[in-house]
């Protein structure tokens, strides 16, 4: 589609609702406006493009395209996307230049992008960078475009970012989880082995640490305490509790005999600690913010700020940065009394601090250049509290107060720490006892008695211990004498590391870091591009949804709780075995972050051509990889695992096909088993019935036709069958003992037939009925992406 000379300009939105709000400052008739709904284009699935490729066939791997064919995409409705796209086409007729305006980053880039190349267009393209929806921050970013003439290029090259990651996702999906479920999966595992590029390490990472926790033995260590009484009659406890933890009673004693005769003077210190703010939101730390406060998925976070980021309340929300452009420092009175009008409680508080505190640099929060995006902050718009939901207005305020306390001073903590040092035959141990008194409150007033605003834990690990702290000390003079009252060994047992938490995941994802303790492979996940975002696995966008895909998969389950933990399967664990077994580096995190890292250079590229030499070489190695893949599965053995240790779905409770609870039933009869409670009514619970008692499947050929052999039906299909027989009053065919179809076709026949007297017939023609298939092909389906992928370049 060539451009018009006519001087009209296309706005492509991602939302009418981001079009509507910026509709108020168009006022020229030669500028149009259209808004997509998201992807509106998707990817065809294999059996569309191949009727061969439908099957799940080994010999056919890999499907490998240059180029995947797309159709119209639905949306929730189920209606088709066509009459959308062919608006669009209409409206870009006597069009001179496109400005996109969808949502800023990869996702957004590309949702724009692949209409304009699905329909040919030819023209200027630019990119206007909404980070906001607020009157000051879109003047901004038509300004910021107008001092960019070549951001059409640099979008172009984040949209090719984009395009590659999906091409990944959609040959890795659909060549790794077929290959490994026709090659690797336990016999009793009905359900296809789900494998990803960023799914699989992720999933890596929780099986380390499972395995961690599982193989952990505790250990017995030793804390020594020292009870003193001071010369002015003041009695208190010190301790001797060495991070190099004392695991050896004998030495535990040998201090405690030192200590309980000592005498001498006490150092007493006192300090000021200042308490700076924490860090503002990122995509990920706001997830685990409210999972740990209002219980709340990630995926419900993340809905609930792109809501108040469409109604103009909050600033981008798909963001991992946690820092602000140093230019929007002289916002923060503005935004601080906008806030002020909504949280009334906190008025008093702004009022006693007049001028907002700016701290720059990495240890505060304006830097130079804080990312793609910049954390995510509430704006000059505020809500009226009976527009929004109560989840809106929840999250909303747990925003608005992080940035009022980034902008209030430091807490002040009046520290005194009382230490003494007894003399041993193994040298001198320092035992010591601190108590803090808050002196001033600072940004902590915000939040009164909320405690869970201190620094989190690091998911994964060990719980520091807690240093012995007391809320009041006594009155201690420095060099004041004290001794020994008595002293006592207090035994303490080491403890797992915690599991990571559902809110934790995307933060695990996203600072990998955080989950090494090798300083070169440390080193090796530092992003010099920007310090602030250390490499990590998947994209801010998609974190969110690869723990409903391991969950899916049963990979693994979550405990009970408002925040549950996470923990991995043994269908989990025997997956990550078999990866790493046959392809290692798909079950190394810290490999696949570097992948992406090279990955996201894609997006860096400054023109429209290095893009594409960029994106050309990512596929060519993906294809590569692939072959490698392959190659790696096919001589691999097929994994073992009990049938009792495989869990049941835990959100299937769909009822169990016919054909299914027809089986069931009879293998039941035979084996003089009662069926479980739920069998009838839900397939999950029919389906780990039958892999209980149905016996392994024969080994298969993967539907492979060898020259001289055919596919044989499985031990369990002939039982069936020779059962279903027996009940209706029928002749097996011969044929069904060593033809996989003609048995199949006999099941598909027969299983849901009303049972036969012995004494009438057979009906002659019977009308077919497929449930037997139709459970087959459901195993048989590949999880396609629903956006497009890759398309031919103009």
């Amino acid at each position: 589609m060539s451009p018009s000379s006519s001087g009209r300009t296309l706005f492509f939105f991602e939302k009418p609702s981001a079009m509507r709000q910026l509709q108020r400052f168009f006022h020229s008739p030669n500028t149009v406006c259209v808004a997509a709904e998201g992807h509106l284009l998707s990817a065809e699935e294999p059996g569309s493009i191949r009727p061969e490729w439908k099957p799940w066939r080994f010999d056919a791997l890999p499907i490998v395209l240059a180029t995947i064919p797309v159709s119209y995409g639905t949306n929730r409705s189920g209606q088709s996307h066509e009459p959308k796209i062919a608006a669009i086409r209409q409206a870009l007729s006597g069009v001179e230049r496109v400005i996109i305006a969808t949502d800023p980053g990869r996702e957004g880039s590309m949702i724009a992008w692949e209409v304009l190349e699905h329909l040919g267009w030819r023209g200027r393209v630019d990119r206007l960078k909404l980070g906001a929806l607020d009157d000051v921050s879109i003047r901004r970013a038509f300004a910021a475009l107008a001092k960019e003439p070549s951001s059409g290029e640099r979008d172009y090259a984040a949209y090719l970012e984009a395009l590659c990651r999906q091409y990944e996702d959609y040959h890795l999906g659909l060549n790794g989880t077929r290959a490994i479920s026709l090659r690797l999966r336990p016999p009793a595992f009905r359900e296809p082995w789900r494998f990803g590029g960023v799914q699989t390490p992720t999933l890596a990472i929780l099986t380390e640490l499972e395995e961690r926790i599982r193989s952990f033995v505790p250990q017995d260590f030793f804390k020594v305490a020292l009870h003193l009484g001071t010369q002015s009659g003041a009695e208190l406890t010190l301790w001797h509790g060495p991070k190099e933890r004392i695991f050896d009673a004998e030495i535990a004693e040998t201090i405690r005999t030192a200590a309980a005769t000592w005498s001498g003077p006490l150092t007493v210190e006192h300090k000021d600690v200042r308490r700076a703010p924490p860090r503002l939101f990122s995509k990920d730390t706001l997830a685990r913010r409210c999972a740990k406060r209002f219980g709340w998925d990630p995926q419900h976070t993340a809905g609930i700020a792109q809501d108040l980021y469409d109604q103009g309340y909050l600033s981008y929300p798909r963001t991992e940065s946690e820092y602000l452009p140093e230019g929007q420092a002289a916002d923060a009175a503005t935004v601080i009394a906008a806030i002020a009008t909504v949280l009334t409680d906190l008025r008093s508080l702004i009022a006693r601090d007049h001028a907002p505190v700016i701290r720059r640099g990495i240890k505060g929060h304006y830097v130079k250049d804080p990312g793609e995006h910049h954390a995510i902050v509430p704006l000059r718009k505020v809500p009226e509290c009976s527009r929004l939901s109560s989840d809106q207005f929840r999250l909303w305020e747990l925003v608005a107060k992080a940035y009022l306390t980034a902008h209030l001073p430091d807490g002040i903590d009046a520290r005194t720490s009382v230490t003494a040092e007894v003399r041993t035959p193994i040298g001198p141990k320092r035992f010591a006892v601190s108590g803090n008194v808050i002196r001033a409150p600072g940004w902590r007033a915000v939040y009164g008695s909320e405690t869970e605003l201190e620094a989190d834990a690091v998911p994964g690990k060990v719980r520091r211990e807690a240093e012995a702290v007391f809320a009041r000390l006594p009155v201690i003079n420095n060099g004041e004498g004290a001794s020994a009252v008595t002293a006592d060994v207090a035994t303490a047992m080491t403890e797992p590391p915690r599991r990571i938490t559902r809110g934790e995941l995307p933060v695990v994802m996203g600072r990998l870091i955080d989950q090494v303790d090798d300083p070169v492979v440390k080193r090796a996940l530092e992003n010099p591009v920007n310090p602030n975002e250390p490499k990590g696995l998947g994209t801010a966008a998609t974190r969110d949804t690869i723990l409903p895909k391991l969950l899916k998969s049963r990979y693994i389950t979550l405990s009970n709780g408002k925040d549950p933990a996470i923990e991995v399967t043994e269908v989990g664990l025997a997956f990550i075995t078999a990866v790493r077994h046959v392809f290692p580096a798909y079950g190394d995190p810290v490999g696949r972050a570097m992948f992406e890292a090279e990955l996201a250079e894609i997006g860096r590229a400054n023109t429209r051509a290095e893009a594409i030499q960029r994106a050309d070489a990512f596929q060519h190695r993906t294809r590569a990889r692939l072959d490698e893949l392959i190659a790696a599965i096919s001589n691999s053995p097929v994994v073992s695992l009990d049938p009792s240790l495989i869990p049941h779905g835990q959100a299937d409770n769909r009822p169990p096909t016919s054909a299914m609870l027809s089986f069931a039933v009879s293998l039941a009869e035979r084996k003089g088993v009662k069926l479980p409670r739920g069998c009838k009514s839900n397939i999950s619970v029919c389906r780990a019935f039958l892999d209980t008692h149905a016996g392994p499947r024969a080994p298969q050929n993967d539907g492979v036709s060898q020259p001289g052999h055919q596919r044989v039906p499985s031990a369990a299909m002939l039982s069936y069958a020779r059962g279903l027989a027996e009940q209706r009053g029928i002749t097996c065919p011969p044929e069904i003992e060593t033809t996989f179809d003609a048995c199949r076709r006999f099941l598909d026949a027969h299983a849901c037939q009303p049972r036969q007297r012995p004494s009438e017939p057979s009906s002659g023609a019977t009308k077919s009925n497929k449930p037997a298939e139709r459970e087959k092909r459901r195993g048989r389906v590949v999880e396609m992406p629903r956006k497009a992928l890759t398309r031919r370049r103009a």
